[in-house]
């Protein structure tokens, strides 16, 4: 009975903490737009210092945090209802989701400060335990409920897709920042060399996992590239033809599932 106290103790604690850095995080992310350091958000850095890096989506794509903390929300709620209440899905995430979301709030105050090598290593801190996570639910590898499908696989599915992306657009804006020249290789080579490096991870993804939430928003990040840089003709078609590349994929796993 002891035992017993004591572990529904730490998976109360666990799951207090997670709710409370989802909630953080969230806070911080709006607060940061309403009151944006040194004058300027994040957005606004990236359509001024950065707006010759060309990986950079349109800003329409940002709205995917919506869903991303809908998804988390989601996830925090599912974790504290009476039939999770000893999930080993969930004991097997441990305080990894807490520490992407802190990493997640250190990252906002070090990119708004200009500090953006250091930013990359914050970025790292989130996509790391978003890994972890991955791969200790197996997700794609295990089936599960519907609801936890919904409520963990997919939140975290579209949270590391999101993630890995921008940790992508993350070093390049920190090597434009710092003088880079990319070894006398134009822009649009390194732009369709990084796309090409998405496109790589999120169709392992699909084969490996058949995970559509992690495509789907990789996916969606093309597509913002592509109508942000619509006239350059090179990174739009590239984009175009690695989206429709990765929605085959998409279908003929789905068809053969």
């Amino acid at each position: 009975m002891q035992q017993s106290t004591s572990g529904n103790n730490r998976d109360f604690f666990r799951q207090l903490a997670t709710l409370a850095a989802i909630v953080g995080a969230f806070v911080v992310n709006v607060l940061s737009n309403i009151f944006p350091l040194n004058g300027l958000s994040i957005g606004a850095i990236s359509n001024t210092l950065f707006k010759n890096v060309l990986i950079i989506p349109a800003n329409y794509a940002f709205a995917i945090w919506g869903l991303i903390y809908l998804g988390l929300f989601a996830l925090a709620v599912y974790q504290f209802l009476p039939s999770q209440k000893e999930d080993e899905d969930l004991r097997k995430t441990g305080y990894l989701l807490v520490v992407a979301a802190v990493a997640q709030c250190i990252w906002v105050y070090l990119f708004l400060f200009r500090l953006f090598a250091f930013s990359i290593v914050a970025m790292l801190g989130i996509l790391l335990p978003l890994i972890i996570i991955y791969q200790r639910l197996e997700i794609g590898k295990k089936r599960v409920s519907k609801n936890k499908k919904f409520c963990l696989h997919a939140p975290i599915s579209i949270y590391l897709s999101w993630i890995s992306v921008a940790t992508i657009v993350n070093v390049a804006c920190a090597l434009y920042f710092g003088g880079w020249n990319g070894w006398g290789i134009a822009n649009e080579v390194w732009t369709v060399i990084m796309l090409l490096a998405a496109a790589v991870i999120a169709t392992v993804m699909i084969i490996n996992y058949r995970d559509i939430a992690y495509t789907g928003v990789t996916v969606w990040a093309l597509i913002a590239i592509a109508f942000q840089h619509w006239d350059i003709f090179l990174i739009r078609n590239v984009a175009l033809g690695l989206i429709i590349i990765l929605m085959m994929i998409v279908v003929i796993k789905s068809w053969r599932r």
